[in-house]
């Protein structure tokens, strides 16, 4: 391998793929367990490894784009997509219906196929990570429509969290915003976001979720942006939340 000069800062080889907008860093270290990425013309095969500008890095037989400069963008995802890459059933993706003029970004964290409203996007997988953790301590906040009648009080125990068929989940806030004949409006908060973890919570409380709107993740808001429209975060925002940006 190349010898590192000291004068080179230097970083880790995954997290300057996930730089590079190709994935997450978690992702990125399969890749390298996986054989498809070389530096300098060695084949790397564990991920404990440090790069400088020098280094030629190359993914699956192509080199590695430049370091872009970060960015985030607010989405507001209808149903009916799916959060993936590309989907095996042939349904129709979040990127299949992107603004062709958008970089390669990723998504911060997911929502489901039936779920809608604010997804954030970035070009960078480092960044990416950083959002979904529940160690950042954002807060989630949905409009969620269920079938039934809602009594608050058994709402309640949910600031406490709630463990379901083996899974625990953390504290969830939940109040009722309206009752409409069978069905009623609820606002839910919660910081931690598992796998259709809103969905599965109402649903043994009783209450099937017929609709799910994502309003905020952290300080972003959904707003007035519309269905399917995409907006960049200013970069003098993202640098005030998250020291990213120029």
């Amino acid at each position: 391998m190349t010898t590192q000069a000291d004068s080179q800062p230097t970083e880790r080889i995954a997290k300057r793929i996930a730089r590079a907008g190709m994935c997450s860093r978690r992702e990125a270290e399969r890749w390298i367990e996986q054989g498809r990425v070389s530096v300098d013309g060695t084949v790397l095969t564990t991920p404990a490894f440090t790069v400088t500008d020098d280094n030629h890095v190359v993914v699956d037989g192509k080199p590695l784009p430049a370091k872009q400069e970060t960015r985030l963008w607010r989405y507001h995802k209808p149903p009916g997509l799916v959060t993936t890459n590309r989907d095996e059933l042939g349904r129709d993706t979040i990127f299949d219906h992107l603004p062709k003029n958008l970089p390669r970004v990723l998504t911060v964290g997911r929502l489901d196929l039936n779920s809608e409203g604010l997804l954030l996007l970035t070009n960078d997988g480092d960044l990416a990570r950083k959002l979904e953790l529940p160690a950042t301590g954002w807060t989630r906040r949905y409009r969620v429509r269920v079938y039934g009648r809602v009594d608050q009080a058994k709402l309640e125990p949910l600031k406490r969290g709630v463990t379901i068929d083996g899974v625990g989940y953390d504290a969830i806030i939940a109040s009722v915003d309206k009752q409409q004949g069978s069905n009623a409006w609820l606002t839910v908060s919660l910081r931690e976001g598992k796998n259709r973890e809103i969905r599965r919570v109402m649903e043994h409380l009783g209450w099937p979720v017929s609709r799910l709107i994502r309003l905020a993740y952290g300080p972003f808001q959904l707003g007035n942006l519309k269905a399917g429209a995409v907006e960049p975060v200013p970069h003098k925002v993202l640098r005030e939340q998250m020291g990213q940006g120029r």
